[in-house]
């Protein structure tokens, strides 16, 4: 997710604008995110969660790395599709807002798969859906998002850029190097290891690709409120 660039003063604070600078080369990979909740919170599903939270607004917590980060808009798009209210504790990393959610100080939390898999194994978390399209190999039995509120998606994706201007033969030349290396099958055990599937495509389905994301990212910066700090 490429959010910084969508927070509202958040280019003013920086001395390029990503969109207009930077030349797409190559996709390389996507994470998706799971959705965690202590152990106390009665919601056993993501329709249970809905309930819950529209029938106690504003009691139940949700922890993220900080304002502005993928944790926390996944949480945001949440919010906005299933029309309920959580209240964002932001924390300065994942690692802190992940402690903050074993503590029950915060409830509910958007984080990644590999941060999380160990606390759901382990029963110290509950695993309600994962932000993928699909459900993932790593949590067969979680449901994705989307089953309970069709069109959600949410995951951090990873990619080559170079600025703009630079010769189409360097732009070509490097996403044959990318997507070469992308189709090695160790490269996708190593991915899949790290929670993240690959992600190959051309310059052009990149550059498309950022577009989508910047529209539909700044409808949930925009409903958040969400401002750089």
């Amino acid at each position: 997710m490429i959010v910084i660039i969508l927070i509202p003063g958040a280019q003013q604070s920086l001395r390029f604008n990503f969109i207009r600078d930077v030349a797409p080369i190559a996709s390389i990979a996507r994470t998706p995110l799971v959705m965690v909740v202590n152990p106390s919170v009665p919601a056993k599903t993501v329709p249970e969660l809905i309930t819950y939270a529209k029938a106690h607004p504003g009691t139940l917590n949700m922890g993220s790395g900080g304002t502005g980060t993928s944790l926390h808009v996944a949480g945001e798009l949440f919010k906005m599709m299933a029309q309920v209210d959580l209240f964002h504790v932001p924390y300065r990393g994942g690692a802190p807002a992940l402690a903050g959610l074993l503590g029950g100080q915060v409830q509910v939390m958007f984080d990644t798969l590999p941060g999380t898999l160990g606390h759901v194994k382990a029963r110290k978390l509950r695993a309600l859906a994962v932000t993928a399209e699909t459900r993932q190999t790593s949590l067969p039995d979680i449901p994705s998002m989307d089953e309970f509120l069709p069109g959600y998606e949410a995951r951090g994706w990873y990619g080559l850029v170079v600025p703009t201007g630079t010769p189409a033969d360097i732009v070509d030349k490097l996403n044959q190097e990318v997507n070469s290396t992308l189709a090695e099958s160790k490269i996708e055990t190593q991915l899949a290891e790290l929670g993240a599937m690959k992600f190959a495509g051309t310059p052009a389905a990149f550059g498309d690709f950022i577009a989508t994301e910047t529209q539909k990212w700044a409808k949930v910066v925009d409903f958040a409120g969400i401002k750089a700090e």
